[in-house]
């Protein structure tokens, strides 16, 4: 038995980048950061927070709603597995990159404006 699941509580790092690839079905992408909160250590040592960068990928319907929703700085619920895709850029250097394909996206709340 196996399994592989992840859950995020995080902000959005930019607005989603929405494609249609030839199947027709959307697919959209977007970052998201988690913070690990700073501390001070028994010995006095502070360690300073610490923010963490996921890749997100949608599909389908999640996918037309985040196009139409999800903004940068939206604070999300996500829950999804990982995914890790291996290719070769122009230059023929292989790249890795580790991918969070979302199944479930809430939005948390409302993200505090800027008052004019």
């Amino acid at each position: 038995m196996s399994v592989n699941k992840v859950i995020l509580l995080g902000n959005v790092g930019k607005d989603p980048e929405v494609r249609y690839p030839q199947q027709g079905q959307a697919v959209a992408s977007f970052t998201l950061a988690t913070n690990e909160r700073g501390y001070t250590t028994g010995q006095g040592v502070q360690v300073p927070e610490r923010t963490e960068w996921h890749n997100i990928v949608v599909w389908g319907k999640n996918a037309e709603i985040a196009e139409r929703y999800i903004r940068k700085g939206s604070p999300l619920y996500i829950e999804g597995k990982l995914r890790t895709r291996v290719w070769e850029d122009r230059n023929q250097i292989k790249r890795t990159v580790t991918e969070i394909y979302a199944e479930v996206v809430e939005l948390v709340g409302r993200r505090q404006e800027s008052q004019p």
